[in-house]
């Protein structure tokens, strides 16, 4: 039994290469996501390891916010004087480091990276710990002089002499590049600003007498644990952070491992549709496999072969496909890893192929993949072969599946169906965020696997009105190719849902962001009442000196700034939240349509009081005058008593939990060194918002990291911003339909050699080589666009349900990309006639007396 499976499967190798291209894309992807990943942290650990002091001080984190304030947290700069003297300490250096500035050159063009990755503006000392050394120019010796890292000096063409302004919280200064440093560890891809170490604080943080921390090296023989007990013990009772190098690295690994999850997920989900879909394909190719070999089953059964040997030898062909393709996935996985750590590349992050590195569970997790996956999808398939008769020998094989009842198929469909039916419902009809969305997961994988199980009853209903049309378009080609496409609802079925499965993801994701955007527009229009919004494009805060100029431009009229601020607030049922407040400036009604529950702006904003969302209030037991205990950053803390409450439909979101907003003049005295992240600006008596729109940009050119917006304008930055997320689910799409075009080359492949006598009598009756290949393409189109309709519909279902969810939040606005819509079902068809494209031409190319002859 063991040789007839190996030459089976070797026989069948052509036949099984599209199935292994399916495995070897789902094991690329897990084992690329995983060598990537590890390559990075490994490189990291060892960056962090390599430049950490062997203790630091740092001001104490208490509260941490996703909105960037602008401000920076410091310590006093004697602190590194008084360290000096502890018992074990060799040396102690005050540090001065900023990621709150905007670097230009003399074109006003940003010298910043454009990927998201911080500027940096640092003191520059000699120490073993730097991870860039001087290698051309000389160190920053005075306050107008400045040291480049030579990544960006490259790709901003900045050669030293160069002239530099530097965009710092107290102001703007000018610099001359003396100085080109080289990394010698990883380039994080940051832009990295060198100053004289005397002037540095002073330019940064506007004095001298403070730092951003203190670096504490040991003396021989004296261990960072015990250093670090001494240094805690010298400082008392003081508000700092004090680290270890070791644990540092830890901490700093941690805050990069956020990143490195984004892409390892997106990876694994780029994987898991591999997976899905790829198991549709390899049941529907064993399936076929074993209604062609159903004589030789038969045969087999005939000669002594119990069920066990005969499902032994399926399941050990499918073993073999997933060592195969497991291999050759894991190979490629390298390659993608490789890929990928090119592409940090090109966004500034310079790792290196070199240091690749393969953990042990790498190459597990491949083979557990593929292998597993394999014989998962061939299990079914290999029991249906244990159940041939002996006497199968003696008959004519029979296709699987024709001519079988499917009433199993609809009863499991229809109570899997309802469940899921059941749940979406509940997502609908649920008040609470959290029980929605379970309710939506839940509902989607249930009806999902319903219409997979279902989805060969439809066949007939469904592809009798797709192919209505073909007799009439196509004569009797049309009329027998929507009659192949019948003729097996179950690998019809089969076939169309590796398709429908990418199109119903993408189908609920366009209409979930077509309502985000449609949303959002309506947000701007009822609350948005400025003119213009002066802006980062990533939202980051901006110096004072941004403020200072749009106010003295021509023909502005009011400026109201937005300043945010992280604290956490003590409510009425005993629970402390943290979350973020916005700033505002008194006339704030002038530029915003701010609906109220109770109370106003004015008493929202006034000395001692803040405003709240009504919902979250309500949630909490606050009133309007319940006074609340509040903590700010660096342990400030007051008493505010809650003034209005709004309600603006907006919900909780981007880590601004509650909506509280209060006065600028709380912010700026609870949280000092913060920046405005932005400007509502409306223009002046006797200036039009177009004549004043020039008159900014022009201000606003020697400010590269803002810029003005009207309402239109912002509305394109939040769609945008929603792109980013379609994008994804495109490229998601975009594999799917890779194996879901392998599937349908699959079935039509095997369909040819099954009909190959058929396909012998038509020739011999007259049908023409181009009509056969006509009649393969309409069955390919039909099955595909059956699969795009199966997936659309369910995908409309989704995106109703995910709306309902984001109305929670207060995105109540509906829409249907009606567009995206057809243009999916158009390309579906187009995708079915390149899917027909080999198969048919072989069908065209067989010989006629040799096909009839086929046994």
């Amino acid at each position: 039994m063991l040789k007839a499976t190996l030459r089976s499967f070797l026989a069948h190798k052509g036949r099984l290469l599209l199935s292994a291209l399916a495995v070897v894309l789902s094991v690329a992807f897990v084992a690329g996501s995983l060598i990537f990943s590890d390559t990075v942290t490994r490189t990291f650990d060892r960056l962090f390891a390599s430049t950490s002091a062997d203790v630091t001080v740092e001001p104490a984190d208490d509260l941490t916010s996703s909105v960037p304030t602008g401000a920076t947290q410091t310590l006093p700069a004697a602190l590194a004087a008084r360290l000096a003297r502890v018992e074990g300490v060799a040396s102690a250096h005050a540090d001065v480091s900023v990621q709150n500035i905007t670097v230009v050159d003399g074109d006003n063009k940003s010298v910043g990276p454009t990927t998201g990755a911080p500027t940096v503006a640092t003191d520059w000392y000699v120490t073993d710990r730097s991870p860039v050394k001087l290698t051309s120019g000389h160190a920053p010796r005075d306050a107008g002089e400045a040291m480049l890292d030579a990544d960006t000096a490259d790709k901003k063409h900045v050669r030293i002499g160069d002239t530099l302004t530097v965009m710092a919280q107290p102001g703007s200064f000018k610099v001359k590049v003396v100085g080109i440093a080289t990394f010698t560890t990883t380039n994080p891809g940051a832009a990295l600003v060198y100053l004289d170490p005397g002037t540095a604080a002073a330019q940064l943080l506007g004095s001298a007498d403070k730092a951003t921390g203190i670096s504490v090296d040991a003396a021989p023989g004296v261990s960072d644990t015990v250093l670090e007990r001494r240094v805690l013990a010298a400082l008392g009772d003081g508000r700092y952070d004090v680290q270890t190098a070791e644990e540092r690295a830890k901490s700093s690994a941690e805050a990069l491992g956020g990143f490195l999850d984004v892409i390892k997920y997106v990876m694994l989900g780029f994987a898991g549709i591999a997976v899905l879909v790829g198991v549709f394909l390899i049941v529907n190719t064993f399936s076929m496999l074993i209604a062609q070999r159903t004589r030789e089953l038969g045969l087999l059964r005939a000669l002594g072969a119990d069920r066990r040997q005969v499902r032994r030898s399926v399941l050990t062909e499918a073993v073999l496909l997933g060592l195969v393709g497991s291999t050759l996935g894991l190979a490629a996985g390298v390659g993608l890893a490789a890929g990928l750590i090119k592409l940090m590349g090109v966004f500034g992050m310079n790792l290196k192929t070199t240091e690749m590195a393969v953990g042990w569970a790498t190459p597990v997790a491949a083979y557990v993949v593929g292998v597993g996956v394999t014989f998962v999808a061939a299990y079914l398939p290999a029991r249906r072969a244990a159940g041939v008769s002996p006497m199968a020998a003696l008959a004519d094989a029979d296709i699987a599946g024709v001519g079988r009842p499917l009433k199993t198929r609809a009863v499991v469909g229809a109570v899997v169906g309802a469940l899921g039916v059941a749940a979406l419902a509940g997502c609908a009809a649920s008040s609470s965020t959290s029980s929605a969305a379970s309710l939506l997961g839940l509902g989607v994988v249930l009806t999902l696997i319903a219409t997979v199980i279902a989805g060969p009853l439809l066949v007939r209903p469904v592809i009798r009105v797709l192919g209505g049309a073909f007799p009439a378009l196509f004569g009797s080609v049309g009329r027998m190719s929507q009659r192949n496409a019948l003729r097996n609802p179950r690998r019809t079925g089969a076939t169309a849902a590796a398709l429908m499965v990418g199109l119903a993801l993408v189908g609920g994701m366009s209409v979930a962001s077509a309502s985000m955007s449609k949303s959002f527009d309506q947000q701007i229009d009822k609350t948005l009442g400025a003119d213009f919004v002066v802006q980062n494009a990533n939202f980051a805060p901006f110096s004072q000196e941004v403020t200072d100029a749009v106010r003295d431009t021509e023909g502005v009229g009011l400026v109201v700034r937005q300043r945010f601020a992280p604290l956490a607030v003590r409510l009425p049922d005993g629970k402390r939240v943290e979350t973020t407040a916005a700033g505002y400036d008194d006339r704030v009604d002038d530029v915003a349509h701010i609906p109220y529950a109770e109370g106003n702006t004015a008493a929202a904003l006034a000395d001692g009081a803040l405003g709240m969302d009504v919902d979250f209030a309500k949630e909490h037991d606050v009133r309007i005058g319940s006074v609340l205990p509040v903590e700010f950053p660096g342990g400030r803390t007051t008493s505010l008593k809650v003034g209005a409450l709004t309600d603006q439909e907006t919900g909780d979101g981007f880590g601004m939990q509650g909506g509280l907003f209060l006065g600028i003049a709380a912010v700026e005295k609870y949280v000092p060194g913060g920046q405005d992240s932005a400007l509502y600006v409306n223009a002046g008596s006797g200036t039009s918002g177009e004549q004043l729109r020039p008159r900014l940009e022009k201000t606003l050119d020697a400010y590269p990291q803002v810029q003005a917006r009207d309402q239109a304008d912002y509305k394109k930055l939040v769609h945008d911003q929603i792109a980013v997320l379609l994008y994804l689910v495109y490229a998601l799409l975009g594999l799917a339909i890779v194996i879901a075009v392998l599937g349908v080359v699959n079935t039509l492949a095997l369909s040819v050699v099954e009909r190959t006598r058929e396909i012998g009598l038509l020739r011999a009756i007259g049908l023409g080589r181009r009509q056969l290949r006509r009649m393969i393409r309409l069955e390919s189109v039909v099955i595909a666009v059956f699969g795009a309709v199966l997936g659309l519909g369910l995908g409309l279902v989704w995106g109703v349900c995910i709306q309902q969810v984001l109305a929670l939040q207060g995105m109540k606005a509906f829409a249907v990309p009606w567009g995206t819509i057809v243009a999916v079902v158009v390309g579906s068809a187009v995708v079915g006639v390149v899917a027909a494209m080999l198969p048919a031409l072989r069908a065209s190319r067989m010989n006629v007396l040799a096909a009839i002859a086929h046994e």
